[in-house]
């Protein structure tokens, strides 16, 4: 394997799934004080969700509690409880290039724009015969962190 082209800098998101909401709000948000910052609703992903704040300033982890919008369509935001964890990385289009290279399996949809309006893309929870390397179980958002990020954690 060549050098890395690019860094992971550390957690960016954790995304918890569920069928409501509002559950979910009762623990994270009532319970254990998260921010609401915003919310995000895309027929695409079959997701309405609101995005909390862990912390603050550009160390603070953002954590995303989704509800689908349709619970019998796809992506299933709510099958998994535990829905994804985010990754901040220096150069995500290197990143990309590079970890495809190397075997790695990623989720239909390429680098697009995220929930928080970072650009972002999926590692595959699986690989396969052509993409051996995938998450293992794990679906992995890989986001683009801003210049103050990098600063921050790098």
């Amino acid at each position: 394997m060549s050098t890395k082209p690019f860094r992971i800098l550390g957690i960016q998101q954790i995304a918890i799934g569920g069928p409501s909401k509002d559950k979910l709000k009762s623990l994270w948000v009532d319970m254990l004080g998260l921010q609401v910052k915003s919310t995000f609703v895309s027929e695409r992903e079959n997701v309405d969700e609101d995005i909390c704040a862990l912390g603050s300033g550009p160390t603070a982890v953002e954590v995303d509690l989704m509800q689908p919008l349709d619970p019998d369509k796809k992506p299933a935001v709510h099958a998994t409880p535990l829905n994804h964890v985010g990754l901040w990385v220096d150069d995500l289009p290197k990143a990309v290039e590079w970890m495809s290279a190397n075997g790695v399996r990623f989720a239909p949809g390429g680098i697009r724009k995220g929930a928080a309006g970072f650009d972002i893309c999926f590692i595959h929870p699986k690989g396969n015969d052509e993409f051996p390397v995938g998450g293992e179980g794990v679906l992995i958002e890989l986001v683009q962190a801003p210049p103050e990020v990098v600063a921050a954690l790098g």
